[in-house]
């Protein structure tokens, strides 16, 4: 082996190195690597307890929020209930008064002979009731000698218009149709001219 190939030789054996700079033994790659292996467990370690306090962390969060919304669920569905069953508390409260109204006009009616105040009374006593269902938001649809809508109105029959304008309108009004907040709650039924 000549020198040049025994300094080849020598480069790609640090062990050999090594021990020809008068350090035998010493290996600079295992040294090296193993003050990196020595760390590498512990930082491995921290990462790994990290990760899981931060996953539990995250696990709390959930249950805590899933808790918050399972109770806002369940407060919101009685609410509901609640709701739904005393939604029409106000307006009967209010027809309460025509009720009473309705009891006295009825005992007037028993003792009375005088139909011109019965008529008077029962008059009254539907005005009232009219007022009491408007302040709550009802509202009668006017339909009598309107253009025919399929959107508020419902056709009992079609007869011959008397007049030619009267084709396609509604000429008499069956049962009247009603708007509770301008939302329809009742179709009108009608009677169309063809």
């Amino acid at each position: 082996m000549n020198e040049k190939d025994k300094n080849l030789e020598t480069e790609n054996n640090p062990t050999e190195t090594a021990e020809m700079n008068g350090n035998p033994g010493l290996n600079t790659d295992e040294n090296a690597a193993g003050t990196t292996h020595l760390n590498e467990p512990v930082q491995e370690e921290n990462e790994t307890e990290k990760l899981q306090a931060e996953l539990q962390e995250q696990k709390d969060k959930y249950i805590r929020l899933m808790a918050e919304f399972d109770n806002f669920r369940r407060r919101t569905a009685k609410e509901r209930l609640e709701l739904i069953q005393t939604a029409g508390k106000d307006v009967i409260v209010s027809l309460l008064d025509v009720l009473d109204d309705c009891d006295r006009a009825e005992k007037q009616i028993q003792g009375s002979e005088d139909v011109n105040q019965i008529k008077e009374g029962v008059t009254l006593v539907f005005g009232k009731m009219r007022s009491a269902l408007q302040s709550k938001g009802v509202k009668e649809m006017k339909s009598v000698h309107e253009e025919f809508d399929v959107e508020k109105h419902e056709a009992i029959t079609e007869i011959p218009a008397p007049t030619e304008e009267l084709k396609g309108k509604v000429i008499d009004e069956v049962q009247k149709g009603y708007y509770l907040n301008d939302k329809i709650i009742r179709f009108a039924k009608v009677v169309v001219g063809k």
